[in-house]
């Protein structure tokens, strides 16, 4: 539908921005075109989560989803409740959205192929795994793509091998250090026991696998590069957290788009999945309280994966995380309670546009001696 035509439409109905709110349930990617729309038309509009509209069909005993049910109950809640508009994204949080969200399925991409990888190593050659701290490092990379069979290293040259393991690390090994691990290469392709039939096909598998890793690590680096460009123009201090990275600061920025969608920092911790998911009837309690996981998957890996972090070299919040272990707690339950504060740095970060000072808590057992003076 053409802009001149939804126009048209909706004076058929003699719909204007002063007699008529309209709500939306971001479904997919079809809401945001829709939603683009009715904003440039001047329409208060309500975005509504479908995890909200398929709470409002459970107060109906009987089970229906009809697209006019769903309209039925969000235009209830819109008659009553008089939500509050839905702020328009940015532009440049809009491409960051996008950007990351195709960092991480090229991440996910990257890692399955990586699994396929050792697979086929395994069978082949599976001392091999063991020769590289990173078997998908440079070096390892390069000696793949040139040698891959065990028969193939026991063809070549040790110094040949020594030289090409020098050349792949750029000089960053000396020569005695490249001789001892070609020497060592040779030796694990000599005492193998991988399988010896159909070794061909093996060698292809892992060398196209090996380019596609390649293609995709290129990709990513211009993702990224094009993310923290646009990140950088949002003038925020996310970085200035410990463990938020460049990259995870546009995950965060791209995921939440405007902080003013948030009254309290507890609607963030929801927005994440970060929050209690509580069972609770009558005089039963759950005693086992779990992430409801019910947010945004991308902002809670991207804060899951800064708390590891924060909770080891943060001088506030490894305090926090070190008292829950000594409490007992598991390491994953420490970590989400470091990942639960952590929203909530963010979104003081976010709110006030500050740069994050950790605030240690002091030592309750430790002794302070008075002042003199």
């Amino acid at each position: 539908m053409s802009f001149t035509k939804g126009t048209l439409y909706f004076n058929q109905h003699r719909l204007t921005p002063d007699n008529s709110v309209i709500g939306l349930e971001a479904t997919g990617h079809y809401w945001l075109s829709v939603f683009s729309f009715i904003h440039k038309l001047g329409f208060k509009t309500t975005v509504f989560n479908p995890l909200q509209s398929d709470a409002l069909r459970h107060f109906y005993i009987r089970k229906t989803k009809t697209d006019v049910k769903d309209a039925y109950l969000i235009a209830q809640v819109i008659r009553i409740d008089s939500p509050d508009e839905t702020p328009f994204i940015e532009e440049d949080l809009l491409r960051l959205k996008h950007l990351e969200r195709l960092r991480y399925n090229f991440v996910d991409q990257a890692s399955d192929i990586k699994r396929k990888v050792i697979s086929l190593l395994d069978q082949v050659f599976p001392e091999y795994e063991k020769l590289f701290s990173d078997t998908f490092g440079k070096s390892s990379t390069e000696i793949l793509m040139n040698y891959t069979l065990p028969e193939e290293f026991i063809e070549i040259d040790t110094n040949e091998l020594a030289n090409l393991l020098l050349e792949a690390s750029n000089g960053r090994f000396g020569e005695s250090r490249v001789l001892k691990k070609a020497t060592q290469i040779r030796e694990s392709a000599l005492n193998t026991f991988g399988i010896t039939i159909g070794t061909d096909v093996f060698k292809l598998q892992i060398q196209l696998l090996l380019e596609q890793i390649q293609l995709i690590e290129k990709h990513l680096s211009e993702i990224e590069e094009a993310m923290i460009e646009i990140s950088n123009r949002q003038k925020h201090y996310l970085t200035t957290i410990t463990g938020i990275s460049d990259v995870t600061a546009c995950v965060i920025l791209g995921e939440i788009g405007s902080i003013k969608r948030f009254e309290r920092p507890e609607q963030l911790v929801a927005f994440a999945g970060l929050d209690a998911s509580v069972h609770q009837s009558g005089d039963f309690n759950s005693q086992n309280t779990r992430m409801s996981k019910r947010g945004s998957p991308y902002m809670r890996r991207a804060i899951w994966q800064a708390s590891f972090v924060a909770s080891n070299h943060d001088p506030a919040l490894s305090l926090h995380y070190q008292k829950l272990r000594k409490r007992g707690k598991a390491h994953g339950t420490a970590v989400g309670a470091v990942a639960w504060k952590l929203t909530h740095i963010i979104f003081a970060i976010l709110r006030d546009n500050k740069r994050y000072e950790p605030r240690p808590q002091p030592n309750p057992n430790k002794k302070v001696l008075p002042t003199l003076i």
